[in-house]
């Protein structure tokens, strides 16, 4: 028997299909919306819709107990009020109905000065896109104040994983593996990483003791806080051939940005790289239990294995 029944919006998103593959795997009843179904999960029901269509949105979740805002916006497309927008037609779908709403945040809230991040961490955002991200939580405390529904907020670092696209590591770390370089910061600053099956299982787990919760909830996923050098050794573990490691080109990227809005608005988010800002949460890591997570090594290995085989295909 299901353990429940969770609609997953957004489910061709990194995260979403992260989380659709683990719930599934868990044992609930999953849904998943959105445009298309580009990448089916085994198990899975999709239903079509646009998230610009509050009633397609109703009837999407109307039976679910529990429905995961995946639901993000092209990375240069955040501004002038969109992002606010969507999630406020989120939350009009999900009106007065008491359901649970398990939304992925990031460290966009923090200034580049906290280098340990807990749920208590004065948000004090370093860009306007963590004022973005501030806003965006504020309407979902609001929602939860007025016991509209229940919003769990995991946060978390970022996203890498198998079949991950049009993300950091693919875009710029190694958009020139198959010519044997790897882009990572000069410096040996800690960085953090959720790996997505294992970010889309915290997600279970938390969802699964909702009923323990308040009506708003923010956790922190440790994840992985590595160097550039431990990323490097675990992607030359992986490859067929000597790596070289390069310095990531942000004055060319920084070029690229006059021309092209996506990378343009990368190239702000620099301070991520370049300041140590280390999720933490004791509340979370005693829910997730002792030994959670998969070795960051082996995660990372099966990530970037698919980047070696793709460019001998290519060869």
């Amino acid at each position: 028997m299901a353990k429940g029944k969770i609609v997953i919006l957004g489910i061709n998103g990194h995260v979403g299909h992260a989380a659709a593959e683990a719930f599934a795997a868990a044992g609930w009843q999953v849904t998943g919306f959105g445009r298309s179904n580009r990448q089916p999960v085994a198990g899975v029901e999709f239903v079509a819709g646009d998230a610009d269509d509050v009633a397609a949105l109703k009837a999407a979740i109307a039976d679910a107990d529990v429905v995961f805002n995946g639901l993000n916006l092209p990375y240069d497309k955040w501004f002038d009020g969109r992002a606010e927008a969507q999630l406020a037609r989120v939350i009009e779908a999900m009106g007065a109905s008491g359901k649970t709403m398990l939304f992925p945040g990031n460290v966009y809230n923090y200034a580049a000065s906290e280098t340990l991040l807990t749920p208590d961490t004065p948000e004090r955002p370093e860009r306007p896109r963590g004022e973005i991200r501030l806003r965006m939580e504020a309407m979902l405390k609001a929602a939860a104040a007025r016991g509209a529904f229940q919003t769990i907020v995991v946060r978390a670092g970022d996203f890498f994983g198998p079949g991950s696209h049009n993300d950091y590591l693919d875009l710029l770390i190694l958009r020139e593996a198959a010519k044997g370089r790897v882009a990572l910061a000069a410096h040996e600053v800690p960085h953090s990483w959720a790996y997505l099956p294992d970010l889309g299982r915290a997600f279970v787990a938390v969802a699964e003791r909702r009923e323990e919760l308040a009506g708003y909830e923010a956790f922190h996923f440790a994840g992985h806080f590595v160097t550039s050098g431990e990323v490097f050794e675990a992607i030359q573990a992986v490859s067929p051939k000597m790596l070289t490691r390069v310095p990531t080109p942000w004055t060319m990227l920084s070029l690229l940005g006059l021309a092209m809005p996506l990378m343009r608005e990368i190239v702000k988010m620099r301070y991520l790289w370049d300041n140590p800002m280390r999720l933490a949460d004791p509340r979370l890591e005693a829910i997730l239990g002792p030994d959670f997570g998969t070795p960051f090594d082996e995660a990372m290995g099966r990530t970037v294995a698919r980047f070696f085989t793709e460019s001998r295909q290519a060869a």
